[in-house]
Parts: C-alpha cells; structure tokens; sequence
C-alpha cells in the first residue's frame, strides 16, 4: 500500500479554508483565530485523503463558553477512533485517490455526503449501486455501504456530515456497526 500511495497524482483541486466564527468579549460576532483557516489533509492507507472540517460530542451542540469550539480544537490534535463520535457529530472532507477501492462499513449515523469534485459510487450490501457527480447528495441511514472512486485517474472529494443516531431495526434485529463486512460478496 506504502508504493501505491507514493503513486498517487497531484490533486487538481483548490486548497479548503475554514472559517468559525464565534463571539469576542463585547459580545460582537467575529471570526476564531485559535484555528488556522487553510486546512491540512490527512492521507490515509485506505486510498484517500481525510480532513475534519468540524465536530461535537454532543448534539444538540454546546456553544456556551466555546465549548463545541473547544472540544473541536481537541480533535484536531487528538483524532477520533472512529467514523462517529457517539452522542455528536462530525463533518469531513474526504479526497478519494484514482481508484480508490471500497470500504465496507456501517455507522449507527444519519450522514449527508455532498460531492463537492469528482464523481463517487456508493454501493449498498445488497449490490445495488450509484455514482453520484459533482453536486449529488446522498442520504446514509445506517446501511452497510462503501464508497469507492470509479476513475483510475480522477480524485472524487466529497464532504460528509455524520450525525449519531439510533441503529436500525430489520425484522427485529439491531444493527450494529461494522467494519469491513460485506455479506453480498
């Protein structure tokens, strides 16, 4: 995987900046500085390119004091373990590489991923599948599902927000979180 990443093309997009606003000491609404603007990806063995453009661990969202702020500037240093942070939430930015393979997985999340370049597939366990393009929305309600980058030469970058929700209930069975299990294949 290490010579695979070494082989990865220069992304074409444009650099993401990030802009929180919050309130000064005279109550007047400004923007932080505590957080630098321009953000850094985080490239990953799985064949893509991961940044956390915001997060909570509870929702709704604390912002007295700066507390959501807080915990955020927490998580830039110290990444959550998972897809999810249980009882909040997150959004990211995620830059597939050309041919980016699929990863199975299921989150107990409501999650909205808006293809932003690019185009994505999204395959559900079932075998059923899509490509979404440039502006597409998907809605992912806790299926077992992977996304992959259907051109070999393209990136795909999409930007998701992961809600925690309740897990599904199918035919009386709790579905719980999964990581690389497909039982279709």
């Amino acid at each position: 995987m290490a010579d695979q990443q070494k082989q990865v093309p220069e992304k074409p997009y444009p650099t993401v900046h990030r802009y929180i606003t919050t309130h000064g000491p005279d109550g007047k609404p400004t923007f932080d500085t505590g957080v630098k603007e321009e953000i850094d990806f985080d490239r990953t063995p799985m064949g893509g390119d991961l940044f956390l453009a915001y997060t909570g661990t509870e929702y709704p969202a604390n912002l007295a004091h700066d507390s959501d702020l807080n915990t955020y500037k927490d998580h830039i240093v110290n990444k959550p373990e998972s897809f999810m942070i249980p009882g909040g939430f997150l959004s990211r930015y995620i830059d597939y590489h050309p041919g980016a393979p699929p990863l199975w997985h299921r989150t107990t999340t409501l999650d909205f991923g808006v293809v932003i370049e690019g185009q994505i597939q999204l395959e559900l366990e079932g075998g059923e599948k899509r490509i979404l393009k440039k502006g597409d929305v998907a809605v992912q309600r806790g299926t077992n599902h992977a996304w992959s980058n259907p051109s070999d030469t393209e990136f795909a970058r999409v930007f998701y927000v992961a809600l925690d929700a309740k897990a599904p209930i199918v035919n009386g069975v709790e579905l719980a979180e999964s990581m690389g299990v497909v039982e279709h294949k």
